[in-house]
């Protein structure tokens, strides 16, 4: 969880849901994130509701500050832009470091080295089922990367020139696409343009190791040299999205049907009623967001019913 102390009470009300639907069975380990160091009150709450061993880690500035190579006229420029046309978080500088911070930087975290695996938790999310299997086992025993609940569409104009710089890296390394990529669920037009799609990377479970591997690595060293995570506003959520999506087959991305997820204004609630019984949901499927006509998990089912 990436974390400020001020966000204590919704931090220890996510964690103690996580901890009640699912991690009281496997005593899972919790790691706490923030660019300044926690309080003592911060700590001392979250010791007493997590049923596995904790950590708290500062972020290296380097991996958090806006770099100084940064035009700041050019970023400011682009902000006040932003909060002109009433962008969500378009002036805010904070939320640009923590875009490129979980889209190229917490899986080196010394603190994070010796985990292949991590399950993203933000402050204020609810899970609405019991969790009765462990998604870390599926995930190592079928050979998925990444796994997902919401996919949503991001706001255009914080992405402008993102799916140019995709289109260049991708043109200059062609190797690292994947066969049986997941393309046709990014655009419409076999590339030509990125159709806004993304998986919501507020809930993802996945493998470090494909952060971590050479295609990526390269894949986010191409961005941050362009810029845009100042110069326009990427989230981490399309550009973990389209990582994934073209340098490792669809096949090994996965959609957590079974998840109950909520975080607002949006919400998963699995599909099957028995599922739904099973698992003691407390969400209503006619509040899940999955076939909303916003939602992009119609494209998904269709690109995964693709040969």
């Amino acid at each position: 969880m990436l974390v400020r102390n001020s966000e204590l009470e919704n931090a220890v009300a996510s964690v103690k849901e996580l901890e009640e639907r699912f991690n009281k069975h496997y005593g899972y380990s919790w790691l706490f994130l923030n660019e300044v160091p926690f309080t003592d009150e911060f700590k001392g709450n979250m010791s007493s509701v997590v049923s596995g061993s904790l950590s708290f880690g500062l972020i290296p500035p380097e991996h958090w500050y806006q770099p100084e190579w940064i035009d700041e006229e050019k970023a400011t420029a682009s902000r006040n832009q932003m909060v002109a046309e009433n962008v969500i978080y378009g002036g805010s500088v904070s939320y640009r470091n923590m875009c490129r911070f979980n889209s190229g930087f917490f899986y080196h975290h010394p603190l994070v080295q010796k985990y292949k695996w991590y399950w993203r938790v933000e402050p204020g999310v609810h899970f609405t089922c019991n969790i009765e299997s462990d998604p870390f086992v599926y995930m190592e025993d079928n050979n998925k990367i990444y796994g997902w609940t919401i996919s949503p569409h991001e706001w255009p104009k914080t992405v402008t020139t993102l799916w140019d710089a995709v289109k260049e890296f991708v043109d200059q390394n062609p190797q690292y696409v994947a066969a049986n990529n997941s393309m046709n669920y990014l655009s419409a037009d076999g590339g030509n343009t990125y159709n806004m799609c993304h998986f919501w990377s507020n809930f993802e479970i996945a493998n470090m190791e494909f952060w971590r591997g050479e295609a990526y690595s390269k894949f986010f060293d191409h961005l941050e040299s362009k810029g845009g995570f100042y110069y326009e506003r990427w989230g981490d959520a399309p550009v973990h999205s389209i990582g994934a999506g073209l340098f490792a087959p669809k096949d090994q991305i996965h959609f957590f049907d079974n998840i109950g997820y909520q975080h607002d204004p949006l919400q998963h609630c699995p599909r099957n009623a028995a599922v739904r019984r099973a698992m003691k949901c407390s969400c209503k499927p006619f509040r899940s967001y999955d076939y909303r006509g916003e939602s992009c998990l119609r494209k998904w089912e269709r690109v995964m019913k693709t040969p």
